[in-house]
């Protein structure tokens, strides 16, 4: 077996979007190691002030967005028709494809917020296919578990030290696939990876030992190649959004909400959706 090795450790920058909320984002729009994930964002604040104005209505194409939560509530609305809302420990898919125009916005009873929004990308040949919807409630979410750690399965196959796992978002698939992992202080667990996959960590609580140093919170751990991973928690214990996908190795051009393949692309997003298209 070929262990995979930490190559590359990310620090989260501070940043804000939508109506002024508060969030550590890792942008990757252009890092191969981290093919097909384009962004990770963490929304995290005990203050209102931080999240209240959500994220009012705004439009994307050819990507697609996971919203998950650990704590507090968020209702999606989009032109489509669908509405949905989830809780601490739920998620929210969609597939923006075409072109579509939606909002996040906190529900009123969020004192708190904790969660991930990420950024995925759609291979060219589905671009432009038809925008896609799905809300996935905390209990439909697959919660493994053995001595000394706990794994939730949001979408894709994992194989945790004994356990096994497959997330109910069936529709990222074969894309990528995205994991919670919550490891027990000085307690380790070996993942078993595609060798052909990106595979990621983002440690949002605790820490992680990585050449005899605890590696903290709002850092990504991006692997090189191997067949499985061992992961490793530090004094404090750790917690872990894990991430993977099969790189798409194709040009990724961006603006703002829209991701394509080429400039003129982009140019023709703006174009549709300042003339309705979208609608």
């Amino acid at each position: 077996m070929a262990q995979r090795t930490i190559q590359e450790i990310r620090m989260a920058h501070p940043s804000r979007d939508g109506d002024g909320v508060a969030i550590q984002r890792i942008a990757g729009m252009q890092h191969a190691a981290m093919d097909p994930i384009l962004m990770i964002d963490e929304l995290r604040s005990e203050h209102r002030d931080d999240f209240a104005g959500g994220f009012p209505p705004h439009p994307h194409r050819g990507m697609q967005t996971l919203t998950y939560l650990k704590q507090g509530g968020i209702v999606h609305e989009d032109n489509r028709g669908n509405r949905g809302e989830i809780r601490g420990g739920g998620a929210q898919w969609m597939s923006a494809g075409r072109g579509i125009i939606h909002s996040e916005m906190p529900t009123l009873d969020s004192d708190g917020l904790h969660g991930f929004q990420l950024w995925i990308n759609l291979p060219r040949a589905q671009k432009m296919s038809e925008p896609r919807y799905r809300d996935i409630p905390r209990e439909d979410l697959v919660h493994a578990s053995a001595d000394g750690f706990e794994l939730i399965a949001i979408a894709g196959e994992w194989l945790a030290g004994p356990v096994s796992a497959r997330g109910p978002l069936h529709e990222l698939e074969p894309l990528a696939g995205i994991a919670d992992l919550t490891l027990a202080p000085g307690r380790e667990v070996t993942l078993a990876t595609p060798p052909a996959e990106s595979v990621l960590g983002y440690v949002y609580d605790g820490t992680c030992l990585h050449d005899g140093r605890e590696v903290g919170p709002r850092q990504l751990l991006v692997t090189g190649p191997g067949d499985q991973w061992t992961l490793r928690a530090g004094t404090g214990g750790a917690g872990l959004l894990l991430l993977r996908g099969a790189p798409l190795k194709e040009p990724v051009a961006q603006y703002g909400p829209f991701v394509m393949n080429t400039p003129e692309e982009i140019e023709q997003a703006i174009k549709d959706y300042q003339s309705g298209q979208f609608a």
